[in-house]
This record gives structure tokens, C-alpha cells and sequence, in this order.
């Protein structure tokens, strides 16, 4: 079996493959990351560490989406 991380994710818990980047957790969520930020553990995280930043039990992760309308 493989090891897994519980993470929260928008305030809801999830649970991820060890060792997943942050794309990797978009990825998986089918999150378009154009128009996304995304904040781990209360920091924003520079879009270009999201391929090399990995993502550990207990983190907190916020993914915001800009969303058009009027």
C-alpha cells in the first residue's frame, strides 16, 4: 500500500499520495491553474515553486480562483 498524507484543503480534509507537489495536488483536483493562487500554511506560494514544492502531512492549503461576473 502506499503511503498517504492527510492534508486540509480549503477547510476540508483530503487525503494525498506522499510526496505530491503542489501541482501535482492541482492536478489532482482538476484545478485549471491559470487565474489560481494558492497559499500553503498561511503563505502564498510563488507559482513557480509549485512544481518543486512538496506538500507534508497536516498542511493547510488555500486554493483561490479568480472568478468573473458582474
Amino acid at each position: 500500500m502506499a503511503a498517504s498524507i492527510t492534508v486540509l484543503v480549503n477547510d476540508a480534509h483530503i487525503e494525498l499520495p506522499a510526496g505530491i507537489t503542489l501541482t501535482a495536488v492541482l492536478d489532482q483536483l482538476g484545478v485549471d491553474g491559470r487565474g489560481t493562487a494558492l497559499a500553503q500554511n498561511g503563505e502564498v506560494a510563488p507559482r513557480s515553486e509549485w512544481p518543486t514544492t512538496v506538500v507534508a502531512e497536516g498542511d493547510r492549503l488555500e486554493i483561490l480562483t479568480v472568478a468573473q461576473g458582474g
